[in-house]
């Protein structure tokens, strides 16, 4: 019997060699040159949230024991006790905001599925350390800080080094510790990342005037449109996302035939169908299902087990690019289990589980 697509992402992780027998995981998978580029914090993070969504839909034991490595690894091998954060990779000099917030949503879909206290622990410490360190005065976020002195690094006209909207999916983070901990301040600091992310998304696109830098740019802002997910019965981050699916579709139309990537189509497939389920949107079901079709043909079976069952990063034309990616695999896996799901009655994939 042939095996479905969340079987064959979750055999990827387990044999591909994407994570490392320690639990960290790599970056991506450079198909061309047959190696992983290095363990990064960020990617891991991700990596656990996968997995044990991965575990959800098929009780797969090996996906949770993946998980419980690569928490391990970022407890006891990545995390910085004296400065309460996550670097960039092991032995960084830097650490980024967004990447300590997807770490600490992984440690805690990680506690809530096993119970493990460090993971919780270290979460809540690295949390108060976001809050301390990353707000600037402004009330907009540093992208990144210089370790060990923590003191903002200089601002990039690249987004991923400015502040910007996109950082309300790492501000999840304080809205998910808030849940866990009932520590109000953490549902402070997200409310402000939602009110400054509110404020300044209308700037973020295009933002560039080269093609592919608009669609990098679409990535981020599809986490805008994530970032708001417990917000949605706001009217404003319902219309927000309606404006949002509607511009990034737009964008996408027009750049994806010279340059495409996995994992803005699944993004936006993946805030289609929360946004029908919570009642912010109405589903656009002829978009979603061509999108659901585009997403699938990312994942390819290969003889070479380091790419079989995963998903591909992006095209450009119809050259598919020699990246193998964990974060497009997870991101591309969800938004086809959940369209599978709406297919067949309604999406049961909570918020909480966004990848």
């Amino acid at each position: 019997m042939p095996q479905t697509f969340v079987e064959l992402a979750a055999q990827w992780f387990r044999d591909s060699g994407i994570q490392e027998p320690a639990g960290g995981v790599a970056r991506y998978y450079l198909a061309d040159r047959k190696r992983n580029l290095p363990v990064s914090t960020e990617i891991t993070g991700y990596a656990i949230s996968t997995l044990l969504y991965l575990h959800s839909l098929t009780g797969d034991a090996a996906a949770l024991e993946s998980a419980v490595r690569a928490g391990r690894f970022l407890n006891r091998s990545a995390w910085i006790a004296p400065l309460a954060l996550f670097p960039f990779e092991l032995e960084q000099p830097f650490a980024y905001f967004f990447d300590c917030g997807i770490v600490v949503r992984g440690l805690l879909a990680l506690h809530r599925a096993t119970g493990d206290q460090e993971c919780l622990d270290i979460a809540a410490a690295c949390g108060r350390t976001m809050a301390r360190d990353f707000i600037a005065p402004g009330g907009d976020i540093h992208p990144i800080l210089q370790l060990p002195s923590r003191q903002p690094m200089a601002r990039e006209p690249r987004w991923s080094r400015s502040p910007g909207c996109y950082h309300l999916k790492a501000a999840l983070a304080w809205h998910d510790l808030f849940e866990v901990t009932g520590d109000r301040d953490f549902e402070t600091h997200y409310c402000n990342a939602l009110e400054q992310a509110l404020a300044t998304h209308d700037n973020f696109l295009p933002g560039h005037a080269d093609r592919e830098r608009v669609m990098d740019r679409l990535h981020a802002y599809a986490y805008f449109l994530e970032g708001m997910l417990p917000r949605l019965g706001d009217p404003r981050c319902a219309e927000a996302l309606r404006t949002g699916l509607d511009r990034a579709s737009a964008l996408l139309l027009e750049i994806g035939p010279v340059f495409e990537r996995s994992d803005v189509r699944a993004q936006l497939l993946r805030m289609r169908l929360f946004g029908h389920a919570l009642g912010a949107v109405p589903l656009d079901e002829a978009a979603a299902s061509a999108e659901a079709v585009r997403i699938a043909a990312y994942q390819r079976e290969d003889p070479d087990h380091s790419i079989h069952g995963g998903f591909f990063f992006g095209k450009e034309g119809e050259r598919l690019l020699p990246y193998v990616n964990p974060v497009s695999t997870g991101f591309c896996v969800q938004a086809l289990a959940m369209w599978r799901e709406h297919r067949n009655g309604g999406v049961k994939t909570c918020a909480r589980m966004l990848v």
